[in-house]
């Protein structure tokens, strides 16, 4: 028997059962989320399918291709200038040349026939190269003509322009156009006869130049072998296609008697010809003495003993004689001084000039002088201060030429001369940058060169 007032009650008992185990999955619940925000929550990303099981569509369209109706308006509406370029053959006529030209153009027939300016291209010699714009239909846009040389070597382009359906005519110096070109040459003679062979252009001036380069190093009249080599890289400069005239050699390499010499031209705003050459390791090659004051010679009586060809006694030549040609330019051997200029016993027509400290140079037997030269003019090495000559004791025409040091004759060609200056710093990094280059052209021009003993300064 059960009491009375207990009752039990089965669903009230499932349903508290039931009611705290959904508070117990609600507790777990809870703790794992605060549990995912305190270690972080893991995303899990779904894996890309491989994009070689992708399916393939093809597509395929048709373009529509421009019709010949729609080729040629696009065509006229983008057209195209025509340039003609002809030369004047003998015997040509305007209406010849225009034609070949392809110049249809009634109006610019005219004009060319009555301008003064234009009128100058009946005139041209055959073998002128004539060139002319037009359009498809003939109408002469420009034409340009090279007129004849002018009195200062400089070419001038006759030029015929159109604005509108009008015509105009002038002459125009056109730019001169700078080149950078390489030579070789093998002495076989003399350089001037290398030069000659090789058709060089403006050679004369090239030899020159050369010249002055390496004449504190080379006496061109009396060292110069059978075999020698010289390269040069050096500037031209052209007008309408033209040769004009050469430029300053710009880097030069000549190998004298087995022994090479090397230079390359630095500008210097500072020096009064604008810069000066140097050797590859940034020393000058000017030296503060010519090896010899003529470009051109033959020694004739050297530093020694000798008859004297007058006196006919044995007697110390105290100078150095040069055999050239009366009228020969002589030329100061270094920067200095005029300290005598005049007539003076058996040295005929002399010229002193004092240089710095102790040194002094004399030339003899001058024909005539410089006319602008007065006794304490200043003058620079290469200037010319006279000219060969046979005055005073002298049985031929030569130069008689002495070196001096505390007023004592020396013998010129034993006497060392220093270079007269280095690069430094920055000019000296300059300067590499430019010698680097003319290095490599010397190495294609003549790569055997490297293995040649390079002079020391």
């Amino acid at each position: 028997m059960f009491p009375k007032n207990k009752i039990i009650n089965n669903d009230s008992s499932n349903q508290l059962s039931a009611g705290k185990s959904r508070k117990a999955r609600i507790i777990t619940a809870s703790a794992f989320f605060f549990a995912l925000c305190a270690f972080g929550a893991v995303a899990v990303v779904p894996r890309a399918p491989d994009a070689s099981n992708l399916p393939v569509k093809f597509i395929t369209q048709e373009l529509a291709l421009p019709t010949l109706a729609e080729q040629i308006s696009a065509i006229s509406q983008n057209r195209q200038p025509f340039v003609h370029e002809e030369k004047i053959r003998a015997g040509d006529t305007l209406a010849t040349l225009l034609s070949r030209l392809g110049v249809n153009d009634d109006a610019a027939t005219a004009f060319i026939k009555n301008d003064k300016t234009a009128h100058a291209v009946l005139q041209l010699k055959a073998g002128k190269q004539v060139q002319a714009q037009t359009t498809e239909d003939g109408a002469l846009q420009w034409l340009r003509a090279p007129l004849s040389t002018s009195k200062d070597n400089v070419f001038k382009n006759l030029v015929i322009t159109r604005d509108g359906e009008k015509f105009s005519a002038a002459e125009v110096t056109p730019p001169l156009e700078k080149r950078v070109e390489m030579l070789s040459g093998v002495i076989k003679s003399s350089l001037f006869a290398t030069m000659d062979a090789a058709q060089v252009a403006d050679s004369d001036a090239l030899v020159a130049q050369i010249v002055d380069m390496f004449s504190t190093n080379i006496d061109f009249a009396s060292d110069l072998r059978r075999g020698d080599r010289f390269d040069v890289v050096y500037e031209t400069f052209w007008q309408n296609g033209q040769f004009i005239r050469s430029g300053r050699i710009l880097a030069g390499e000549f190998i004298n008697a087995g022994t090479k010499y090397q230079s390359v031209w630095f500008d210097d705003p500072n020096s009064k010809e604008g810069g000066s050459y140097f050797g590859l390791d940034g020393k000058s090659l000017k030296k503060a003495f010519l090896k010899s004051p003529l470009e051109f010679s033959r020694i004739s009586s050297g530093f020694s003993m000798r008859l004297h060809p007058i006196s006919g006694q044995w007697k110390q030549h105290k100078g150095i004689d040069f055999a050239a040609a009366t009228g020969t330019a002589i030329r100061a051997s270094g920067d200095g001084t005029i300290d005598f200029i005049g007539k003076r016993g058996g040295y005929g027509n002399m010229v002193v000039i004092k240089h710095w400290a102790h040194y002094s140079t004399a030339y003899g037997h001058m024909s005539r002088f410089n006319s602008n030269l007065r006794q304490g003019s200043k003058v620079h090495q290469g200037e010319v201060i006279g000219y060969v000559g046979t005055t005073g004791w002298s049985t031929g025409p030569h130069l008689h030429y002495e070196f001096r040091v505390n007023n004592e004759p020396r013998d010129p060609m034993s006497v060392n001369i220093q270079n007269a200056q280095t690069l430094t710093g920055p000019e000296l990094a300059r300067f590499s940058y430019i010698a680097d280059d003319m290095g490599h052209r010397f190495a294609l021009l003549n790569p055997e060169s490297k293995d040649i003993k390079l002079a020391s300064r």
